[in-house]
């Protein structure tokens, strides 16, 4: 359990700033360039159970030098975090290029075990592609797979956004068919989206049924298939959602 956390999984009242800013420091150090991070040890830890275990058990040799080291880590990273663990806010992003470095944020943020930072991430990149009126490109889904486990809340996010817009599209743009035969867990995990959506019956087109249309320009059993890969389409980060409207005759919502 988190020291932020509850056992029923409802989190507890965040404690002001100033009771986290103790006396003692520890040194975190980041890069190959071994940059220095010196940080208060009691706010530090009291978002991190990943730090708490290192300098609060007595037997790790960081407990006794007050200091660590994530040399794999970019500075730009950390300074992120640092920002959010002083001022919990993130800054929105401005385009969608702004989008990278939050990603590795959060898998900073999982890997020292702060749910809080981990939701708050989340919900930043959640509202960039709900006002943008964009949707996730491949190479940002391809990036969180590589970097995540199963069940995870960045991936759910991802590949719900990336299931409505192939729900929408009229065709499937070549490079998601590519993506989508290779990657058996993501085409599972866009099944296990659309089916959370929970439809009612009436609302899904019923292929057993020769009188139903389609919905591609005919009817069952004369002679219409699916809908052609886009060939030749580029994959673009951040898909227009008004592209996908308006390719399918859906108008804006």
């Amino acid at each position: 359990m988190s020291p932020n956390g509850s056992q029923n999984g409802e989190a507890k009242p965040q404690k002001p700033l100033h009771e986290l800013l103790s006396s003692t420091l520890v040194d975190i150090y980041v890069g190959e360039e071994n940059s220095h991070y010196p940080l208060h040890e009691k706010l530090l830890c009291y978002h991190s159970p990943f730090f708490a275990r290192t300098f609060y058990n007595k037997s790790s040799t960081s407990s006794r030098t007050k200091e660590f080291g994530l040399p794999e880590l970019e500075d730009s990273t950390f300074q992120l975090f640092v920002g959010w663990l002083y001022a919990h806010a993130l800054r929105a992003p401005p385009q969608e290029k702004d989008i990278g470095p939050l990603l590795d944020l959060y898998f900073l943020s999982e890997r020292l075990e702060i749910s809080a930072l981990s939701a708050d991430i989340v919900d930043t990149v959640r509202q960039f592609y709900h006002f943008q009126g964009t949707y996730p490109g491949l190479r940002r889904v391809q990036y969180v797979y590589a970097n995540t486990d199963e069940d995870n809340l960045l991936r759910e996010m991802m590949v719900g956004s990336v299931a409505r817009y192939l729900a929408l599209s009229e065709g499937i743009p070549e490079h998601w068919s590519r993506a989508l035969k290779k990657n058996g867990q993501l085409s599972v995990d866009i099944i296990r989206s659309i089916q959370e959506w929970h439809l009612e019956d009436r609302q899904v087109p019923d292929a057993r049924d020769a009188s139903v249309d389609r919905g591609r320009g005919g009817f069952v059993g004369k002679g219409v298939g699916f809908s052609a890969i886009e060939e030749g389409s580029s994959e673009l980060e951040g898909v227009k959602e008004e592209e996908v409207s308006s390719l399918n005759g859906l108008g804006s919502e």
